[in-house]
């Protein structure tokens, strides 16, 4: 398979027009969101969203994203509208939020990792909202990677890992957030926070009241249990390297734990302007307390370890609130849980 490059700053709507005519003939293209590329299909085609798997290596019990431009577009997808839903899309939609509600029966269960639930979401991006009222139809979208390795944040990450898989990318620049949407389940009675992301549990909270986090947040989920949400189940965002994360009162500690790896073929993640401390390679990966900047930057740090050329990268545990939330969630999987205290 020949996977076609199209560029919507070159080529505007004609790439528009490209990407949803092979998506409405059944195709796979990886287009650009505000958090991380996505690799879409017909949401409705049983077959389309098939190849998706195929093209990922992704395992099946694991739960896609439906992507839609308008809210409208969701009465189709659910069973039902919570009102809790009604006054989050309000509030965040469009943007990197992701709502999981009953299904319709209109979502094929390989959507839905054979739930009767949907995750829905309303990208703010406006080439992926493009795509979608192009095409005419929701786009299940998981991110446009190989399954397990980081998430793609541009278009040649995408190309590097699915060139030959799919029949297109479109480019529509970098990712402005760079993590995954944040996932909030309000399916059952109580809303409980899936996966954290750059719209955090506090400015939830503030707009629907108390929501439970899932254990899985920041611990790994139990084989035998089913993922609800796409990013809990198994082991994500990982570079061939081995990466290691270290939980510790303070810097010194960190520093000096690092610096004692000097010949033992091991790297650091750190923060801008930090390469000068250490005594082994580093790949930095936004500012110290900016977790805004940090998330933007992890993923293409995260493939940029593997340039090192050593076995192992250590990185500091960031404090779970806030968006750190998000980039310690993403941390913990790429680590394999992986945590030493020191």
């Amino acid at each position: 398979m020949i996977t076609q490059f199209l560029s919507y700053e070159h080529d505007g709507n004609k790439a528009i027009k490209t990407a949803a005519k092979i998506l409405k003939k059944g195709g796979l293209v990886a287009i650009p969101t505000e958090t991380v590329y996505g690799l879409a299909a017909n949401a409705l085609d049983k077959k389309a969203v098939a190849n998706i798997f195929k093209a990922k290596g992704r395992p099946q019990d694991n739960p896609l994203i439906v992507h839609i431009a308008d809210y409208d577009d969701i009465m189709d997808l659910a069973d039902y509208i919570p009102f809790t839903l009604m006054q989050l899309a309000k509030a965040f939609w469009p943007g990197p939020l992701t709502m999981i509600i009953p299904k319709s029966e209109k979502i094929p269960d390989i959507v839905s990792g054979g739930l009767n639930t949907v995750a829905v979401r309303m990208p703010s991006h406006p080439v992926a909202r493009k795509v979608i009222r192009e095409a005419g139809i929701p786009l299940a979208a998981p991110s446009a990677n190989i399954s397990g390795s980081p998430s793609p944040t541009t278009a040649h990450h995408v190309m590097h890992d699915l060139n030959g898989r799919i029949d297109a990318v479109l480019d529509g620049g970098e990712c402005d957030v760079g993590v995954e949407s944040t996932v909030i389940s309000l399916a059952d009675d109580k809303p409980i926070l899936l996966r954290p992301g750059i719209i955090t549990l506090e400015q939830l909270s503030e707009v629907i009241g108390h929501i439970d986090v899932s254990e899985a947040v920041i611990n790994k989920l139990n084989d035998n249990k089913s993922a609800p949400s796409p990013g809990m189940k198994y082991k994500h965002y990982s570079p061939k390297t081995k990466i290691i994360m270290i939980k510790t009162e303070n810097d010194e500690d960190f520093i000096d734990y690092v610096n004692s790896m000097k010949d033992k073929n091991c790297g650091v993640l750190c923060y801008d302007n930090e390469t000068e401390i250490f005594k082994i390679p580093s790949v930095t990966y936004g500012q110290k307390g900016d977790y805004d900047s940090q998330a933007h930057e992890l993923f293409d740090a995260l493939r940029k370890v593997d340039d090192l050329s050593v076995q192992t990268v250590y990185v500091r545990c960031p404090v779970p609130q806030g968006v750190g939330l998000a980039v310690y969630n993403r941390l913990i999987r790429a680590a394999g849980f992986e945590v030493i205290t020191i």
